[in-house]
């Protein structure tokens, strides 16, 4: 027996502490809303709801952005905002990297901001260094890596960062010859 449908893949929720289960459900409409939960929503719809019912719902309102939205359209809004989802529909699009650093630095936002999508192995620790809190990881091997603490990357940066490197030494571009 065949089917034309491909098999569903594993989402798990991610966090620098580990895997843990997602309290939120992605919705299409603000219909959602009339039920208990937390809700992200796409950003026209979270844009068209009222003032006063986004005022309601903040603890339970969380905004998806992909790479073409602009973050200036809730830029205004953070205080209404638990969450701000940026998504990655192809692993080759990184302006959605660009935005969690504004996010942090340029908007002080201090909610959760989560990967959505495409969110590959080498990805992760730069994902963590602009600002990203929360990962929807559905890539087996990031997924079996995680499993077992591995989160990768490299000591050293050389460009800033929402979250600072370690200390290197005074010239950290320079080798050192082995002892």
């Amino acid at each position: 027996m065949t089917t034309d449908q491909e098999p569903e893949t594993e989402v798990r929720l991610w966090t620098p502490q580990g895997f843990r289960e997602d309290e939120w459900t992605h919705a299409e409409s603000a219909d959602a809303l009339v039920g208990n939960g937390r809700f992200i929503l796409p950003l026209q719809v979270f844009l068209d709801l009222d003032p006063q019912e986004r005022e309601l719902a903040k603890e339970r309102l969380g905004v998806l952005l992909q790479p073409g939205d602009q973050l200036e359209a809730i830029a205004g809004l953070f205080d209404t905002l638990s969450l701000v989802a940026l998504a990655f529909p192809a692993f080759t699009d990184g302006r959605s990297y660009s935005k969690a650093e504004l996010l942090r630095s340029r908007h002080g936002f201090e909610g959760a901001v989560r990967a959505v999508g495409q969110v590959l192995v080498d990805q992760l620790p730069h994902m963590l260094r602009v600002g990203f809190s929360e990962f929807e990881i559905s890539n087996p091997v990031l997924l079996k890596r995680l499993a077992s603490g591995d989160v990768g990357g490299l000591p050293l940066h050389y460009q800033p960062a929402a979250k600072p490197a370690a200390a290197g030494g005074k010239y950290s571009w320079r080798r050192t010859p082995g002892a």
